[in-house]
């Protein structure tokens, strides 16, 4: 792979970085504290074209592929906007990537050109309250009644949910116990969510309060069999596209919240004097600054590569995960130097670091935990004996 960024690569970092010039810090404080969706924002990535960056040109899109989509989501991330400006466009990118792949002609020509218009809004549901990341004892089940399926069962976690016309939705249609090996027997469906069989409740938490994150309970969903994603009882294998494709973007995006907070605490650390100089001088304040950007840059490297293995139709679980831890622990690590660095006024609201914090954290738990990630890289990489 080359380690270069094409002209055209770059001019997606500088186009996108002037969209969101429009929108500074305090647009987006505003929007969390409000818990008010960035409408305005995602209006404008829309209306130039991004939220279709990685669907093919044939369907509405621009056909760019995951690395170009990872640069565009690390510098809405890096603008300032973090979780808060990144969420509502990545649903739109992952969440139809097993659409993109697996869905048919009928299902693509009808829906892909809406989503990269950014007028189909769309979730992910795959998470329940029971199974957590063991996803293949989720019991939302979906049972086949002539043309259509019959859902019903409880997702938790399903972000954007209360903005979101249809879902990619993990059900089962044959029962765990039935099957021969556990990852069979759940099929994917491109579901409705505004409906009366739909009951969406947003969940409070600690940070990214401009995009909801709901449970939502399913009471006898009807879906047409013409919405299924691939085949029947193979939808755990198509998820995989997508959820590769997640843990790229969400590191990309770990890298770019990373940069913002490295970016108002080396300001800060060369305007703030104490002691008659500026505190950016001293090496307790300089070295964890230094060390902070050096750990994005390494895991900045290990998410081009994943991107580029995807984007060439290569395996890529090993590359994906670890990007994402990499990316997860540089990013939170740098948003909590740049807190430190800030002092007591990093508690502040005014300085946005916190901000930034409370987002970055997110991702050392979503959209799957540290822990998964060591499992999986024990297990499959390393050839340890499965632990869980």
């Amino acid at each position: 792979m080359d380690f270069v960024e094409t002209e055209e690569q770059r001019m997606i970092r500088e186009s996108v970085a002037n969209l969101c010039s429009r929108f500074p810090d305090e647009y987006w404080e505003e929007r969390d504290r409000l818990g008010e969706f960035p409408q305005e924002f995602y209006d404008l990535v829309a209306e130039a074209g991004w939220i279709g960056t990685a669907i093919p040109e044939r369907w509405g899109g621009a056909g760019r592929g995951i690395r170009d989509a990872a640069i565009l989501l690390e510098e809405i991330a890096a603008s300032g906007a973090a979780m808060n400006g990144a969420s509502p466009v990545h649903l739109s990118m992952f969440g139809i990537h097993p659409l993109v792949k697996h869905g048919s002609d009928a299902m693509r020509e009808k829906y892909l050109p809406d989503v990269a218009g950014g007028s189909l809004h769309v979730a992910f549901g795959v998470t329940e309250p029971d199974a957590g990341t063991d996803t293949t004892s989720i019991r939302t089940f979906a049972r086949r009644e002539g043309d259509r399926y019959i859902v019903r069962g409880r997702k938790v976690w399903t972000t954007k949910a209360t903005h979101c016309e249809r879902v990619v939705l993990l059900v089962r249609t044959t029962p765990k116990e039935e099957v021969e090996r556990k990852t069979d027997g759940m099929t994917l469906l491109f579901a409705e969510l505004q409906r009366p069989e739909v009951s969406i409740s947003p969940i409070p938490k600690l940070g990214r309060n401009a995009v909801t994150t709901c449970e939502v309970v399913y009471d006898d969903l009807p879906v047409a069999v013409s919405d299924r994603i691939g085949e029947e009882g193979k939808g755990f294998y198509h998820l995989l596209d997508g959820l590769n494709a997640e843990r790229i973007l969400v590191a990309a995006e770990a890298i770019g919240i990373g940069r913002a907070a490295l970016r108002r605490a080396v300001d800060y650390a060369n305007e703030r004097t104490v002691f008659d100089r500026p505190i950016g001088k001293n090496q307790g304040i300089a070295f964890p600054l230094a060390q902070a950007r050096t750990q994005l840059e390494a895991a900045a490297l290990m998410v081009a590569k994943a991107a580029w293995l995807i984007d060439h139709d290569k395996l890529c679980g090993k590359e994906a995960n670890m990007a994402k831890w990499l990316a997860a622990e540089a990013g939170f690590n740098a948003a909590d130097v740049a807190l430190q660095t800030h002092g007591g006024f990093g508690y502040a609201r005014e300085y946005h670091v916190e901000r930034y914090w409370r987002e970055a954290r997110l991702m050392k738990l979503a959209p799957i935990t540290q822990e998964m990630i060591l499992n999986y890289v024990a297990e499959h990489v390393l050839g340890l004996p499965r632990s869980y």
